[in-house]
């Protein structure tokens, strides 16, 4: 049956409220709805104040953003539709003024929430604060929106990971949201610190707690309008927009990539074999559009649920994206490296505790101890050890496989034309992994490290050196091992040689 109207025709003479905007989604979500959506009517977004900075200046340092390079030049007039609105989800009442908080309410048809912390190590009361209760303020203002169509959350298939299958539906939280905010409330540090893993059990940190405790929280709501959850996998870089291989952090598979290339990850506790359930942030982005535009007409009384993840669909392991990364680092390496990429998984947590002995730790402290008899300040073992610790919460994820039920994120391109099909793109079987994680390289090389694509050649020639310096500090040492092995074994030879 074919739609009503178009995408761009629903969202056309709409206002959007917008948290988390200066997240990774959140200014891809803004540049796509911009760019494709150009009859939009405004866009509000929440930012947080910052001392000395007005709202215009906040805007104009948003809108620098290399992701927005494509509309500047295409279409500046734009910009003119964002509008910020000063506030905090950590703040009650998101801190919002009278005037906003009822312009807001007065003139908005769709929410979006991104805002959320995407650090899995946070103590238990910040998490709760930042992804619980901050949604709980983001709903009261929901709640007062007079025109409200759609509220469009955005979760994590993670949200529930001791559940092998996750189906897209409710899955009650193991403690109600008002109990857990209440008591994070009164309960001092030390207590809670202590309670703290039998409280998030069986979660594995406190993101994926909280996340789960807010979709209960959410789904309370149901029947006061039209809601609708997203639940991305683990989101990476662009597929083709803005631009391919777009990525602005050194979040998940981003830090690997960087850290290996760099020589400065060498090995990781990994099962190759496993799927790498990544999807890349453009169609998670156009996903959310489009659950916005379909959950609106069809006004739907029960909350509804999308995994937006590849699990059956374009099969990808984690040995083949690291595979892929070597070959393409080589190609693309960076400016300034530690050393020459190396290094390999490993499924066996012993053999992958002796190799990160053998490769980060000891080499750690021998650099440490030369800064120190130079008298220069040590970093290696302090860097080694932030980065061990940010391998530790990834590793949870390469160590276990999950498979998430996609129906509904395969159905939404039945819902649309062929036209907005192409132009809010969810179709991941066309991506191809090889040309994908040598643009995620790319990208991560100049957008995240800042690294000037002129600046390959010098980068090349420093690879090369690398891989002769670390060629010969392999002979070096093996032929060390295979003189000491040599010179005991004839030692040995002689002594029985003598005893006969």
């Amino acid at each position: 049956m074919a739609p009503s109207m178009t995408v761009p025709e629903y969202y056309a003479g709409k206002t959007l409220f917008i948290t988390g905007s200066t997240g990774f989604m959140g200014k891809v979500l803004i540049e796509k709805l911009l760019r494709s959506c150009p009859d939009i009517k405004k866009i509000y977004l929440l930012m947080r104040p910052k001392k000395g900075h007005g709202s215009k200046e906040r805007l104009d340092g948003f809108m620098n953003c290399r992701v927005f390079d494509k509309l500047k030049s295409e279409h500046p007039e734009q910009f003119h539709k964002l509008q910020v609105v000063p506030g905090d989800i950590l703040m009650e009442d998101l801190g919002l003024s009278v005037e906003d908080r009822d312009t807001l309410q007065r003139e908005c048809q769709v929410l979006m929430h991104c805002a959320a912390c995407v650090r899995f190590d946070m103590f238990i009361r910040d998490a709760v604060n930042m992804n619980t209760v901050g949604t709980k303020r983001v709903l009261d203002v929901a709640s007062g929106m007079k025109q409200i169509e759609v509220f469009v959350h955005v979760s994590t298939a993670y949200c529930r990971c001791e559940v092998e299958v996750l189906e897209e539906r409710l899955y009650p939280a193991k403690h109600r949201p008002k109990h857990v905010i209440e008591t994070v409330n009164w309960m001092d540090d030390e207590l809670l610190t202590h309670l703290q893993p039998k409280i998030i059990e069986p979660q594995p940190n406190t993101y994926a707690y909280t996340k789960s405790l807010t979709e209960d929280l959410v789904a309370q709501h149901a029947g006061k309008f039209p809601i609708v959850i997203a639940r991305p996998s683990i989101v990476t870089a662009a597929y083709k927009e803005p631009m391919p291989g777009w990525v602005d952090n050194l979040n998940g598979p981003t830090g690997l990539l960087v850290g290996a290339g760099k020589g400065v990850i060498r090995t990781m506790h990994c099962n190759e074999n496993y799927a790498a359930d990544i999807v890349p942030v453009d169609m998670v982005v156009n996903a959310c559009i489009l659950l916005g535009y379909t959950t609106a007409l069809e006004k739907p009384k029960e909350v509804q649920f999308c995994n937006i993840a590849q699990s059956g669909i374009n099969g990808f392991t984690w040995g083949e994206a690291l595979a892929l990364g070597r070959i393409h680092v080589m190609e693309y390496p960076f400016s300034i490296c530690l050393w020459y990429p190396g290094g390999a998984p490993s499924a066996s947590r012993l053999r992958h505790q002796v190799t990160l002995f053998l490769t980060h730790t000891l080499p750690a402290y021998t650099v440490d101890l030369l800064a120190r008899a130079l008298q220069q300040k040590p970093f290696m073992v302090k860097m080694q050890k932030r980065i061990q610790s940010g391998l530790e919460v990834l590793q949870y994820y390469t160590t276990k496989e999950w498979h998430f039920r996609n129906e509904n994120l395969r159905a939404l391109r039945t819902k649309v034309t062929e036209e907005d099909d192409e132009t809010f793109y969810t179709d991941l079987t066309v991506i191809d992994w090889n040309t994908y994680i040598r643009d995620y390289i790319k990208g991560a090389r100049e957008f995240v490290m800042k690294e000037d694509p002129s600046t390959l050649p010098q980068a090349r020639r420093l690879n090369r050196q690398l891989y002769y310096l670390d060629t010969f500090t392999k002979i070096f040492i093996y032929s060390i091992i295979a003189s000491s092995w040599m010179k005991r074994s004839i030692s040995n030879i002689l002594k029985m040689f003598w005893a006969a």
